[in-house]
């Protein structure tokens, strides 16, 4: 039976195997999925180990810039991002690496929410690398502006520069942004400490702006109660993002796309126990 898992430390909490494993069931393929606790000074050994035997395997932090080091080849979107979430064995027993994380992030606000970016004015909080994943394919589907928002700004400057030739994105600190923006997306690690990003009320339209947290957690995030509180038009956690890359990377894997929609809800099911 072909192997795959997800490497990660911490990885214990992951809902990976349980995605997976659900679209394995639907799609009748033949696998199995774990998780795998990688020591945080030795990734390249742990995965070099696994893939004796193993087929692929998701990456998670904080080793999405290792997993960039090992691959052997790269997706073009895995080297505009320098970070690399789903690996696979090639029949020549190489290692292709892929960042599946944008991709995922713009298939749940264009299909599960039903949200147009063309010609839309986009706020990105953080400089990290998870929005290094997202810039590309954000920028892919012309909105009229992509603004980073960073608590130092020279991050954000960075990774502006580096994707200029794509579209219109610029750099910015949290506290210069006051206009409404149409998108706000968190890429912060903000909520995982129980914070919210430094910015100001006035960017939320109300009615009409979309705030989107890329984190997820049993209870709505702090960024999104924000969001929700100053009068938001939609407000979406990251769970729909987890569960649209894993299906980008099991179409990697098995040539086969998954029917997210399902998986979601059956997660949400779990995660609201």
């Amino acid at each position: 039976m072909d192997r795959y898992v997800v490497i990660g430390n911490p990885i214990a909490h992951s809902k990976s195997p349980v995605l997976h494993r659900l679209f394995a069931e639907q799609t009748a393929q033949s696998m199995q999925y774990d998780t795998l606790l990688a020591p945080l000074d030795d990734f390249a050994g742990c995965a070099s180990a696994f893939f004796q035997q193993g087929r692929g395997a998701n990456v998670t932090v904080p080793f999405k810039e290792d997993a960039y080091r090992l691959a052997n080849s790269l997706t073009p979107r895995a080297q505009r991002a320098g970070a690399v979430n789903t690996l696979s064995k090639l029949a020549d027993g190489t290692l292709l690496g892929d960042n599946t994380d944008g991709a995922g992030l713009v298939r749940d606000l264009t299909v599960n929410a039903g949200f147009s970016l063309k010609g839309k004015r986009i706020l990105v909080l953080g400089a990290g690398g998870a929005v290094r994943g997202a810039l590309e394919p954000l920028l892919a589907e012309k909105p009229a502006s992509v603004t980073i928002a960073n608590r130092t700004v020279e991050k954000a400057e960075v990774l502006a520069e580096l994707f200029s030739d794509l579209g219109p994105v610029a750099a910015s600190g949290f506290d210069w942004l006051r206009e409404p923006v149409d998108l706000i997306i968190n890429a912060t690690s903000a909520s995982l400490a129980g914070e919210l990003p430094p910015i100001a009320s006035s960017l939320i339209e109300p009615g009409k702006t979309l705030c989107y947290d890329m984190m997820y957690g049993k209870q709505q995030t702090p960024f999104c109660a924000w969001a929700v509180e100053h009068g938001a038009g939609q407000v979406m956690d990251g769970l729909g993002m987890l569960a649209e890359q894993a299906g980008e990377a099991f179409f990697l894997w098995r040539g086969v796309r998954p029917d997210t929609a399902p998986a979601l809800a059956e997660l949400r099911r779990l995660l609201a126990l």
